[in-house]
């Protein structure tokens, strides 16, 4: 897990970092008129879909001397769409720094920027961050951190690459930017609710759209467009979204943590397009016996829940902004700026003032935590994290990226509990580990 130290928080970034006065400097100057001429901030973007709207319209909130200045996007009309929104936030690209196709990323990554936004689906993350990183430049990288384990082990190769190079990488786990979240969990690390005793994380809510298939386009394009609902694009929703808990949960337990072991049921009760489950619930043990009871599902009714529980030896809280211990109640009632926003404004705050921020280490342990909860739901066993995470099974379609193509796609049958899952370079087989 990153080092506490590195995360960028105002409490503990004024009493521990030494190059403190000047990233706070530049966090002040945020939104200010004066942050344009003094600090300008180009950023490219490398996936403009949905993600990269919602990341690109963040970090022009976040700074006042942010511009776009390269795009790119697999498909031309998401570059069209892209300089129409800018044009709404008086920025235009040149189209000469305007980039689509499959290396398209190449491009933006060659760009004179200052950091990139990465927000392409999951499956091409750990690729596109290494590549960005060996290129030198800072990122800001979405969740998941990758869809299976050789994924995560590439992610926390780029972890090392970019600590001993100090880049800075921030992830798209907002809630470790929210004063809420930071201030009530900083309370729980300092004894609040007594010594920790078990989790309860939920992201129960209702289905995902889809965009239809029309005749003018690929199979390949049909799939990048429902991203979300296939295992070798997203991982699965329990990776995709249900992250967010689960990464609420290893920072409230302490630096460095993660289960040790996972069982799991879950399915597929009413879905007919796509290939993701449903619904996920994971028993998740720590060394300690500490559990966490995660709970996923994206079905039609009306139950909703979306939130993280810890209970302690002396009382409980929701993580966000109230604590209950020894008959008191605390709850957290200051203004915060938008998460969303405000990862962005933390990495920029790095980079213009000499801070440091890595949260890769964070998104990959918290991603093979849930990669971990998938495999045993889907394998119908319990599962431990060393075989987890040095697991060989892979969910992309090709060993290269270079081998993707628009066009068909292979078709997998649906995942059943305890079936065999599948792996690129032996089909439908059992795990076969390290």
């Amino acid at each position: 897990m990153t080092d506490r130290p590195t995360i960028l928080t105002r409490r503990n970034f004024v009493a521990k970092s030494a190059a403190s006065a000047a990233s706070i400097a530049a966090f002040s100057a945020l939104k200010s008129k004066d942050a344009r001429a003094a600090t300008p901030i180009k950023v490219g973007v490398i996936g403009c879909g949905g993600r990269g709207k919602g990341a690109i319209e963040d970090a022009i909130r976040a700074h006042d001397g942010v511009k776009i200045t390269a795009i790119a996007d697999l498909f031309p009309r998401k570059i069209k769409q892209t300089q129409e929104r800018l044009a709404k936030f008086d920025q235009s690209i040149d189209e000469a720094n305007c980039f689509t196709g499959w290396d398209g990323y190449k491009h933006v990554i060659a760009s004179d920027v200052d950091y990139i936004i990465l927000a392409t689906p999951p499956v091409f993350r750990p690729m596109m961050l290494n590549a960005v990183i060996d290129a030198g430049k800072h990122c800001f990288m979405e969740k998941p951190a990758a869809i299976d384990a050789p994924g995560i082990r590439s992610i926390l190769d780029a972890y090392e690459k970019a600590k001993a190079k100090k880049i800075n990488i921030a992830a798209g786990t907002q809630r470790r930017h929210n004063a809420g979240y930071i201030e009530t969990i900083d309370r729980i690390h300092d004894g609040a609710i007594g010594d920790i005793m078990a989790f309860y994380v939920y992201w129960c809510g209702g289905p995902i759209g889809f965009s239809e298939k029309t005749d003018d386009i690929t199979e390949m394009e049909y799939h990048i467009r429902n991203w979300y609902h296939y295992q070798w694009l997203s991982g699965d929703h329990i990776v995709e979204q249900h992250v967010h808990n689960l990464d609420v949960a290893l920072w409230t337990m302490g630096e460095g943590s993660h289960p040790a072991k996972a069982a799991a049921i879950g399915g597929r009760s009413w879905q007919e397009r796509g290939d993701i489950w449903d619904h996920h619930a994971v028993d998740f043990e720590f060394e300690n016996g500490i559990r966490i009871s995660s709970y996923c599902e994206q079905q039609p009714g009306e139950f909703s829940r979306v939130h993280e529980i810890v209970r302690g030896t002396k009382g409980q809280s929701n993580c966000s902004n109230w604590i209950n211990a020894d008959g008191k109640n605390w709850t957290f009632d200051k203004d915060a700026t938008k998460d969303y926003v405000q990862e962005h404004a933390d990495l920029i705050a790095a980079i213009t003032g000499g801070g440091y921020i890595n949260e890769a280490r964070n998104v990959a342990y918290s991603t093979m935590t849930a990669i971990m909860g998938r495999m045993a739901g889907y394998e119908a066993r319990e599962v431990t994290w060393d075989e987890a995470l040095k697991s060989n099974q892979t969910l992309g379609l090709h060993a290269k990226y270079e081998d993707y193509k628009l066009g068909p796609v292979p078709t997998r049958p649906i995942q059943i509990p305890g079936g065999k899952p599948y792996d690129k370079n032996d089909g439908w087989v059992p795990d076969p580990g390290a």
